[in-house]
């Protein structure tokens, strides 16, 4: 599902070639028997961090990106430099758990799923429109 979402950077040599490596990564964890939603976390919060990066690389005019991991920084600099548009106050909160979720896999913490598998629903259709937008 994910890896089909970007399927435009497949085996790709930068770093929207990584966002579609960590979405294949997720899509073998969400097809294998692995009870643990914080690897699934981890991969998804790195297939949004690339793919931010990546088009804060290939649509900006400074073709750079920042050193951070916060994905809502991220979201709100691809907006601000892209032109990219999205409701940021739909968005902002989860792209923060999914942040806090990434780094408590990192120290084998564990999730609540249910929790994750919601900020997951509400960060799916903004990966659609970031596809989309990747692809203009």
């Amino acid at each position: 599902m994910y890896a089909e979402k970007l399927q435009q950077f497949e085996n790709v040599k930068n770093l929207g070639g990584k966002a579609w490596e960590h979405a294949k990564a997720c899509d073998l964890i969400d097809g294998s028997g692995i009870d643990d939603c914080s690897l699934h976390c981890f991969h998804y919060q790195q297939m949004f961090e690339f793919l931010f990066k990546h088009l804060l690389e290939t649509k900006t005019k400074y073709d750079a990106y920042p050193r951070t991991h916060k994905l809502e920084q991220l979201l709100l600099q691809v907006i601000d430099d892209t032109g990219f548009d999205a409701d940021t106050e739909r968005f902002a909160s989860e792209l923060n758990a999914l942040t806090v979720c990434a780094e408590a896999y990192r120290y084998n913490f564990l999730l609540n799923c249910k929790t994750y598998q919601r900020t997951v629903s509400v960060l799916n259709p903004l990966l659609d429109q970031l596809a989309k937008f990747a692809n203009s």
